[in-house]
């Protein structure tokens, strides 16, 4: 443990919702949720006007509307997000060569390694400085909290919420962990939580009265251990400045269960092109290719099959995701499907033999659990036609020849006579833009053919006057 509180951890506030609020001036001061909207659909984030209402995020979308009906429901705009999460990161590094980020919106900094801080003070005012230099780089808000371990810090930066920055000094720890839910601690999910609560112990000072050897007793040497001493208030765990990879997985959750199996295989060979498009990109080649399928029942299969040598060749990938298809029952229903591939290296396997055996047939095991896609390099969970889908041209259904316009709420779009704007709904061949800019004053709203040519879809305009996306 540190003597200083020079371990600072940064969460941005309601990030999704608050950067739809700053690119869109309508918005601003009203409850805005994203996420999927289609009747499976979850919420990702709920801004803080959204949540005075009940909303938050995990909840399912058809209970957020009815909790928030007036509130603005817009689909992810992951690229614009992490253009800005690359603008704070940034910021972060010019504090310390140590970074760790978790999340798109949330990182650990290692101030002393840095050497801008070695005390409370120099800390308090690296982190004011950070929180300034957000606001004027992105004009969003972040939360930081600062001690001297990484679950401290990021327990301070949650009491900092919205918009503040908490110091909790070393030595404190365990007076301020004691009367606090067992569930604070990392670790302690919902199913452990309930098992120290059958067993009588509810808070933190509940678990360092019961003991390492009664915490070993029930949950096993390492987790009971490591939890003992997380009671005590001692976290050892370093800032790690690189997080490499896992896997690269891409998943799609589909509004209504698919059934013909020939659009299940469609569908996976689809999701393995776009997984081996994140792989190049991400330079990198993998060895083992997962298959994920949820079934009508909630229950979820994987299936993985490992090859002789990396690969991120894209034929490789499909037929075998291909084969591990064939050796799931699809009956009844598919609600989700994802394709991912782990074994991550960073090169390829120029063996042909060994790919042309593992076309030939090689057999598949079953895989792993559930998170095909952990890590950084994961694909966000999208809905097919929902969140995380572009604005598109696609096949209407059953006419041939016939192409139908689709767009996405709070996508960008551009009009030849209007400028920029975004989509606030379609529907009955019609689509409804409001035109504005970030800067500029609340946009007046107009409706369109959904196949208007003049209206195309566009890059998110920068949330500052003639400079780049964030």
């Amino acid at each position: 443990m540190r003597s200083a509180p020079t371990i600072l951890h940064l969460d941005m506030d309601a990030f999704f919702a608050a950067a739809e609020q700053a690119a869109k001036p309508s918005l601003r001061g009203k409850p805005v949720v994203v996420g999927g909207l289609g009747p499976r659909g979850v919420v990702a984030t709920a801004s803080y006007e959204a949540r005075r209402f009940g909303v938050h995020s995990a909840m399912p979308m058809g209970q957020a509307r009815r909790l928030a009906p007036n509130a603005a429901y817009l689909v992810p705009r992951f690229a614009f997000y992490r253009s800005i999460s690359d603008r704070v990161m940034e910021l972060l590094r010019e504090l310390s060569p140590l970074v760790e980020p978790l999340s798109l919106d949330e990182a650990f900094v290692d101030l002393e390694a840095g050497g801008v801080a070695d005390d409370s003070a120099g800390a308090r005012a690296a982190g004011e400085r950070l929180r300034d230099d957000i606001l004027a780089a992105t004009g969003l808000t972040g939360s930081v909290g600062l001690a001297g371990s990484k679950m401290i810090a990021k327990i301070a930066s949650e009491e900092a919420k919205p918009d503040g920055l908490v110091v909790i000094e070393p030595g404190t720890e365990k007076e301020l962990l004691g009367p606090r839910s067992a569930r604070i601690l990392p670790g302690v999910g919902p199913a452990t939580g309930e098992h120290l609560r059958r067993a009588g112990m509810a808070t933190v000072s509940d678990l360092a009265e019961a003991g390492e050897d009664e915490l070993v007793r029930l949950l096993g040497r390492a987790h009971g251990a490591s939890l003992y001493r997380m009671a005590q208030g001692h976290d050892e765990r370093p800032v790690v400045a690189e997080r490499d990879a896992k896997s690269v997985s891409v998943e799609d959750t589909f509004d209504v269960d698919l059934h013909d199996r020939v659009r299940i295989r469609t569908e996976v060979e689809r999701l393995a092109e776009r997984c081996v498009g994140r792989l190049r990109s991400s330079g990198h080649s993998g060895r083992t290719i997962v298959l994920k399928v949820r079934r009508y029942d909630f229950s979820t299969l994987t299936r993985s099959e490992t090859l002789r040598g990396p690969t991120d060749d894209p034929g490789v990938v499909r037929e075998a995701a291909g084969r591990l298809l064939e050796a799931v029952d699809t009956t009844g229903g598919v609600r989700l499907l994802g394709v991912g591939v782990s074994g991550l290296a960073d090169y390829t396997q120029e063996d042909l033999f060994a790919q042309a055996e593992a076309e030939a047939g090689a057999g598949a095991e079953p895989g792993g659990g559930e998170g095909v896609g952990e890590g950084p390099g994961a694909e966000e969970p999208g809905t097919a036609g929902g969140p995380g889908a572009t604005v598109e041209e696609a096949a209407g259904p059953g006419a041939a020849g016939t192409v139908e316009r689709h767009w996405s709420p709070g996508h960008d779009v551009r009009h030849a006579v209007y400028g920029a704007g975004w989509v606030q709904g379609s529907g009955l061949g019609r689509v409804t833009v409001r035109f504005e800019e970030p800067w500029s004053a609340p946009g007046r709203v107009r409706t369109f053919s959904v196949d208007d040519p003049e209206l195309v879809p566009a890059e998110p305009v920068p949330l500052v006057p003639g400079g780049a996306v964030p």
